[in-house]
């Protein structure tokens, strides 16, 4: 993939739908997130700015019984890909245990610079938890930030006194929900959105602070293999997303924020793909090679 294709442009919301907050400095913030924030903390080194907690949840994989997750795995990914991925987990050859240390590789780097930083860590179960919620309120914070994490209820997000902003892959409100860059290589986009926008209770609704568009260009070499492609391009695009959040933190800080509303009349709120659906998918990669290949012999 070419590094070089990743340039980004700004997307200006409509001057006659914007508002403005301000708040006294500095600004109080916590960050919720399963790992992978590393970044995040890192860019959160303004004088306007204090981070006064870290809370990283542990709980993070939904707990089904054995029937439920067979009918998901089959609704999700086929009856081969099932029998493949519980024969794994029988005779342990499954890649479950990769991924959880790379996992707690990313909590224990986020651990230290929380701690290098004096930034009081709290990891804990559940977010939504009576424990947890009191742990957050006794932070008295301004704002929260939720980067990389399940959905998170408004009994939680509405803690700080501000509530809460997320990081969306996607271009919001045409592109909500997710997973983040399957949809638009679905309906043929040739970019995604990053959007920095105040949690509200429908999914990546609330109001949007920044936003930026990425090129989207599905690169060949891959063939059908979406999902490693789809897997590297999101991990190009951390050290931007990380960087529109703390933007977005300092313009609040500030005072200098300007929030668009959505209109979520318009585009949809997207969902995890059926079977059905990725091989839909895979079908429209293989029918735009063709094209592409036929028209460079031509």
């Amino acid at each position: 993939m070419n590094m070089g294709q990743l340039h980004s442009t700004v997307s200006e919301p409509a001057t006659d739908k914007v508002q403005s907050i301000a708040i006294a400095r500095p600004l109080r913030v916590i960050l919720l997130t399963h790992g992978g924030a590393e970044e995040v903390l890192a860019r959160l080194s303004f004088s306007e700015v204090k981070v006064v907690g870290v809370f990283v949840e542990t709980d993070i994989v939904r707990q089904y019984n054995l029937s439920a997750k067979i009918k998901r795995s089959i609704r999700y990914d086929g009856y081969a890909a099932t029998a493949s991925k519980f024969f794994k987990k029988l005779t342990g050859s499954g890649g479950d245990q990769w991924d959880l240390d790379g996992v707690l590789d990313s909590r224990n780097k986020l651990e230290q610079m929380a701690r290098e930083r004096q930034i009081p860590f709290h990891p804990i179960a559940n977010y939504h938890s009576s424990e947890s919620m009191e742990l957050m309120k006794a932070c008295d914070a301004d704002l929260g930030i939720i980067y990389g994490t399940n959905i998170i209820k408004e009994s939680v997000f509405k803690i700080p006194k501000l509530g809460s902003i997320n990081l969306h892959q996607g271009l919001a409100p045409y592109y909500r929900g997710g997973p983040p860059v399957f949809w638009e290589l679905y309906n043929g986009e040739t970019e995604v959105g990053l959007t920095v926008h105040f949690v509200a209770a429908k999914v990546d609704s609330g109001e949007i602070i920044l936003q930026e568009k990425v090129p989207l260009s599905y690169d060949a070499a891959y063939g059908t293999d979406y999902e490693r492609f789809i897997e590297e391009f999101t991990d190009q695009l951390r050290p931007r997303c990380a960087q529109l959040v703390a933007q977005a933190v300092r313009l609040i800080a500030l005072g200098d924020a300007h929030m668009q509303k959505q209109d979520t009349t318009l585009g949809a709120r997207y969902r995890l793909p059926v079977k059905a659906q990725k091989d839909e998918l895979r079908r429209r990669l293989k029918e735009r090679y063709l094209k592409d290949a036929t028209r460079n012999r031509d």
